[in-house]
């Protein structure tokens, strides 16, 4: 990705959820422990990617280190991330029955997740000299000038106060 020089921001407005999801690796040795699970997450986020109903607005992955992987997801909303961590017929749940099976509470393999719903006016973002990453990455960059020049002034945009 090639950078955009000067200061953008997000071009969102609204509330968003932002989900946190990740694992870590505890024991390197049971590969067939934890490359399952590494391997579960890309057919979920592309098939979020093709269905623009879901309510996903996209991710950010992020090697935390040589243990860790992190994903930051981009929701419209809980309940749309909900539905598709509760639908019978996505593949989150097949992925999730499969953890608990074969890693279960057995240690070899950590998973964790957070969960932010955020109100319009409560969040805003600026990136100076960055490729598309982020917020601004999922929902597209604009120019960090006039209204969205000041954190306080991309605070009221993200309310819709423009």
């Amino acid at each position: 990705m090639s950078v955009i020089t000067g200061r953008m921001t997000a071009n969102f407005e609204g509330p968003l959820v932002v989900f946190i999801i990740g694992m870590r690796i505890n024991q390197f040795r049971k590969f067939s422990k934890w490359v399952p699970v590494m391997k579960a997450m890309r057919p979920m986020i592309e098939e979020l990617s093709r269905n623009p109903d879901s309510g996903f607005l996209g991710t950010e992955y992020s090697l935390c280190s040589p243990r860790q992987i992190m994903l930051t997801q981009y929701w419209r909303d809980f309940d749309s991330l909900e539905r598709y961590a509760r639908s019978r017929d996505e593949k989150h749940w097949p992925a999730w029955v499969a953890f608990n099976k074969e890693v279960g509470n057995d240690g070899t393999v950590g998973i964790f997740h957070e969960t932010y719903a955020i109100q319009g006016g409560a969040y805003e973002n600026v990136y100076g000299n960055m490729p598309p990453f982020g917020l601004g990455k999922v929902a597209g960059l604009i120019p960090a000038t006039g209204s969205r020049n000041e954190a306080r002034d991309r605070m009221r945009v993200s309310a819709g106060d423009n």
